[in-house]
C-alpha cells in the first residue's frame, strides 16, 4: 500500500463527479498528515478506533489515509442510520474520535452525547454541539509526517440486513505505511484488473460501504484517479463514464437495472471506448439483467462474490458467465466448501451453506463470540460462512441460491426468494421487488411480493394479475407469489442489499 505522498503531487487523486472538485495527491498527502497529527495530539495511539460519519465528500479519503498512516482502526458509518444506530456502532467499535459532516452534525452530536470514550470530535462545516472545527484542527498541525507511521486498517460493519450490524476487526499487520503491499485480497484484484497510475475509476456507490472505500483507496495506492459520485443517478453515471474517460468502474445490480430501464434515447450516444472493466458485486444480479449489460457494454463485465468478512472470494469474466449463466465464478482466494446443516460436505450440484477456508486467520465479529461461533463449520472451525446458500458445478463454479435467513418454508418445501425476484424484476413495470414469506395458517408460510413500480405506472389489480401470469409462465407454480403489494419505495440500501426485515415485520409481528 503506497501512501499518497509517493505519487506525483500535482497528479489528480480524486474528482467529485457532481461538483467537479479535484484533489491532488499533494493535497491528499498534506491534509491526511495533519489529521493524523491532530489525532496523535489528542492522545490516540496505535490500535485505537476512529469513526467517520459523512455523505460522499472530497475529504472522505483524507480521513481514511490519516487512519491508515497512524495505526488506527477506521469505522465508516452508514449515513442513513438514526442517531441511536450510529451511537451503537461508535460505542461498539470503541472509537476514541469521530469526524462528521455538517449535514449529519445533528445525528453525530446525538450519537456521542452520552459517550465518554469518544472525546475527540471534529466536524467539517458549520459546528455541532460538542464538536470542534475540522479545518481549525488541521490548520494547527504541521505538514511533516509523523516519525512512525504504522499501518492502520478498516473496521467495517456488516449492513445489518438480517440483524444488528456486526463489526469485523482484524489484527493490525505491524507494517509501516510505506510497505508497498496491500491486503492479500486487494493485491489479487488489483493485478486481475490491471490497475495502475493510468486507471480512472468511477465509484457510484456510498463510501461508507467497505467495497467502494477499499477499492477507491486501492486505486489511489497505485496512483490512479478516482471519480466519486455524490449520489447515484443513472443518467449522470453514464455521462461520467464518457466525461472522465473511465477505465474501471464498480456497480451493484440495482444500478444496472436503473440504467437499463432508461429510455433508449438516454442510453445511446455515449462514448465508452475507454471502459475496460465494469465490476459488480454486493448482491445477486438477475441473469437477464446481466445478459443485457454484456450486450450493451460488451464482454467487460466482471463479477466477484465476497463479503466484508473477506473469508474468501470468487471471480468470473463475461465470457465464462455466458457459458455458465448465473454463476459467480471459481475461487480467487479461500478454499471453497458446500456443506449441509450438520457441517458435512455435499456433492457437486447440491445446495448448502457456502464455507471458505481463508488464506489467513478466520475473521471474528467484534465483541460477539456467539455470532462468530455461528459462522464456523461444526466439523471444521477453520471454515467460515456468511450465511449464503449455493452449489458448485462439476467444473468448480459457484452458483448462489440465496441467503439462508431469507428462505421460505411453505408446506415443508424450501423456496428461495431470489429466483422469484429475478423473474419479476425483468417485467417492464417493475422497478424493484422483494419476495419473502408471510404467515399462512395451512402452509406455515406463503410467498409474498412487495413491488416498487416504475415511474408513471400505477399499482392496480390489473397489473397484479399481469405480474402473476408473468411469473406463472416462467417459474414453477408453487414459487409464484400468492399475494402482492405495491409500495412506494423498497428499503434497499445504497450498497445494493435489500433490508427485508421491516417489510416482514408488518406481517409477522401480529402473528407472534
Amino acid at each position: 500500500m503506497v501512501f499518497p505522498g509517493a505519487h506525483d503531487s500535482a497528479a489528480t487523486a480524486l474528482i467529485m463527479a457532481g461538483s467537479g472538485q479535484r484533489v491532488t495527491y499533494g493535497e491528499l498527502e498534506r491534509r491526511s498528515v495533519q489529521v493524523a497529527r491532530a489525532w496523535r495530539r489528542a492522545g490516540l495511539v496505535t490500535g485505537d478506533g476512529v469513526a467517520l460519519l459523512s455523505e460522499n465528500t472530497a475529504w472522505y479519503h483524507e480521513v481514511y489515509w490519516a487512519a491508515i498512516r497512524s495505526g488506527l482502526y477506521l469505522t465508516p458509518i452508514n449515513r442513513h442510520l438514526t442517531a441511536a444506530e450510529v451511537a451503537y456502532i461508535v460505542q461498539d467499535c470503541g472509537a476514541k474520535a469521530i469526524v462528521a459532516s455538517a449535514q449529519l452534525g445533528e445525528v453525530a452530536a446525538a450519537s456521542v452525547a452520552d459517550n465518554s470514550e469518544c472525546k475527540h470530535r471534529l466536524i467539517v462545516g458549520d459546528g455541532a454541539a460538542g464538536f470542534e472545527s475540522y479545518e481549525a484542527a488541521l490548520a494547527a498541525e504541521p505538514e511533516e509526517p509523523l516519525a512512525e507511521q504504522p499501518r492502520g486498517a478498516l473496521m467495517c460493519y456488516s449492513s445489518g440486513t438480517t440483524g444488528r450490524p456486526k463489526g469485523i476487526r482484524r489484527a493490525l499487520s505491524g507494517k509501516q505505511i510505506n510497505d508497498p503491499t496491500l491486503s492479500n485480497s486487494i493485491d489479487i484484484f488489483v493485478n486481475v484488473y490491471r490497475m495502475d497510475s493510468q486507471t480512472r475509476y468511477l465509484s457510484p456507490a456510498p463510501l461508507y460501504h467497505a467495497a467502494p472505500l477499499a477499492w477507491t483507496a486501492a486505486v489511489q495506492s497505485v496512483g490512479g484517479t478516482t471519480v466519486i459520485m455524490e449520489n447515484f443517478d443513472a443518467n449522470e453515471a453514464l455521462r461520467a463514464l464518457e466525461t472522465h474517460a473511465i477505465t474501471h468502474s464498480q456497480w451493484v445490480p440495482t444500478m444496472f437495472i436503473r440504467m437499463l430501464k432508461l429510455p433508449e434515447a438516454d442510453r445511446t450516444g455515449f462514448d465508452f471506448s475507454a471502459h475496460k472493466f465494469a465490476i459488480h458485486a454486493a448482491a445477486p444480479c438477475p441473469p437477464e439483467v446481466k445478459r443485457q449489460m454484456i450486450a450493451w457494454w460488451g464482454p467487460i463485465i466482471w463479477e466477484y462474490y465476497a463479503g466484508t468478512e473477506s473469508n474468501g472470494a470468487t471471480l468470473i469474466s463475461s465470457e465464462e458467465w455466458l457459458e455458465r449463466p448465473g454463476s459467480v465464478g471459481k475461487p480467487l482466494f479461500g478454499e471453497l466448501h458446500i456443506c449441509d446443516d450438520d457441517g458435512s460436505e455435499l456433492p457437486n450440484g447440491e445446495s448448502g451453506l457456502i464455507y471458505f477456508k481463508p488464506p489467513t486467520a478466520p475473521f471474528e465479529y467484534h465483541r460477539d463470540s456467539d455470532r462468530t461461533r455461528d459462522t464456523r463449520n461444526p466439523l471444521n472451525a477453520e471454515w467460515s460462512t456468511i450465511g449464503d446458500v449455493g452449489y458448485v458445478d462439476d467444473d468448480g463454479y459457484l452458483y448462489l441460491t440465496d441467503r439462508r435467513a431469507f428462505m421460505i418454508i411453505s408446506g415443508g418445501v424450501n423456496i428461495y426468494p431470489r429466483e422469484i425476484e429475478d423473474c419479476l424484476v425483468t417485467h417492464p413495470s417493475v422497478a424493484d421487488v422483494a419476495v419473502f414469506g408471510i404467515p399462512d395458517a395451512d402452509m406455515g408460510e406463503s410467498v409474498h411480493a412487495a413491488i416498487e413500480v416504475t415511474t408513471g405506472v400505477a399499482g392496480t389489480d390489473e397489473l397484479r394479475n399481469e405480474l402473476t401470469q408473468f411469473a406463472r409462465d416462467r417459474i414453477a407454480g408453487f414459487k409464484v407469489p400468492r399475494t402482492m403489494e405495491f409500495v412506494e419505495t423498497l428499503p434497499r440500501m445504497a450498497t445494493g442489499k435489500l433490508n427485508k426485515q421491516p417489510l416482514k415485520d408488518k406481517y409477522w409481528n401480529d402473528a407472534r
